[in-house]
């Protein structure tokens, strides 16, 4: 894969991966294979995958001093360049997850910016819903609330800013676009992207296993299951 793969400290325990150029979807497929493979370096607790971005928690314990830390950054670095030289993203696993249909009202008191996000972007209510609706997206990792799916592939014409100031309470199940991403609030809290409706899928649920009815990997589809004026 052509672009550099450089990790970094955050803090005395944390080393995180920086991926240079644009976010894509095969940068995300390697974030997922790299954590797997580096859980396996006894100096790795923990691996958390963000967007086209990867934390690695170290075992500070083990570390008796900076040259030390440096030296296991150096041995990471080592081992993520030849992941990366021999990494296929088309044979990747996690990227064939399960496909989920989300059934959504779109508009109305369930997605208050609907009408004014189709004036700002330049076509009709019907037409954004149409073109929200037609891509089937990528989730990329789980993050902000347990179960919130950040996705991959929101078209580019669909790009919208965040409120400049956010809403104190946005309610469970909101769907809604921040910048170049869509995604879905599986609890209620207060959030600063546009909403576009909502759905009456739990995406939470403590009784399951996972309780999350996500993973990075899977893909979905928002179905239009209303259209409120």
């Amino acid at each position: 894969m052509e672009f550099q793969a450089i990790w970094q400290f955050s803090s005395e325990r944390t080393l995180v991966l920086l991926l240079d150029g644009e976010i894509s979807l095969d940068k995300q497929k390697l974030c997922w294979s790299l954590a797997e493979y580096l859980k396996e370096n006894p100096i790795v607790v923990e691996t958390v995958v963000g967007m086209n971005a990867l934390t690695l928690y170290l075992d500070i314990s083990t570390i008796k001093s900076a040259k030390c830390l440096n030296t296991q950054r150096e041995i990471l670095q080592a081992l993520t360049d030849e992941f990366v030289a021999n990494f296929n993203p088309v044979s990747n696993t996690q990227s064939s997850g399960k496909h989920v249909k989300i059934p959504v009202i779109y508009g109305g008191e369930f997605g208050m910016d609907l009408t004014d996000s189709a004036k700002r972007l330049g076509m009709s209510v019907i037409e954004l819903v149409e073109r929200h609706s037609a891509p089937i997206y990528t989730v990329y990792f789980i993050g902000f609330q347990a179960g919130f799916p950040y996705l991959g592939g929101l078209p580019d014409e669909l790009h919208l800013p965040r409120h400049t100031k956010p809403r104190t309470n946005v309610p469970a199940g909101s769907v809604g676009i921040g910048g170049a991403q869509t995604g879905i609030y599986p609890f209620a809290s207060p959030g600063g992207w546009q909403l576009l409706g909502r759905t009456q899928l739990p995406l939470f649920d403590k009784a399951n296993t996972p309780p999350t009815l996500l993973q990075a990997g899977d893909t979905l589809q928002f179905v239009v299951q209303d259209i409120l004026e």
